[in-house]
């Protein structure tokens, strides 16, 4: 299992040098325009931003990021209502069930207070 390690560790390197390489080699500045013109123009907001391609890359990896993140924890929002019921009633269960023992155990043996609700249940 350490070799994976390794090669996973070999992997992500590689990855992140080819990924340095690549911003280090495109560092000319771009111009991005977030809207059209003439909406830009309604608005009164400016248009036009010009900046490095390695911000413009990492910003768009992180909105990717974050909105995956948020779309996620909205999508297994029923899961977790799921899980937070079943373990209320785990809860309760497990108090029931140290409620029983307690009156059985207060008075004589498991087993006999079995016997003994088998014979009343007759």
């Amino acid at each position: 299992m350490a070799i994976f390690r390794y090669l996973k560790i070999l992997f992500l390197v590689i990855v992140a040098v080819a990924l340095v390489l690549l911003f280090l080699a495109n560092n000319e500045p771009v111009t991005v325009r977030l809207m059209p013109d003439a909406l830009a123009n309604a608005i009164g907001i400016p248009n036009v931003y010009t900046t490095q391609l390695i911000f413009v890359v990492v910003g768009a990896l992180l909105i990717g990021i974050i909105v995956g993140f948020i779309w996620e924890w909205l999508r297994e929002y029923r899961y977790r209502a799921e899980a937070k019921t079943q373990r209320r009633e785990a809860q309760r269960l497990n108090r029931e069930v140290a409620q029983m023992k307690g009156r059985s155990s207060d008075t004589q043996d498991d087993v006999l207070a079995i016997l003994d609700q088998a014979d009343t249940a007759r």
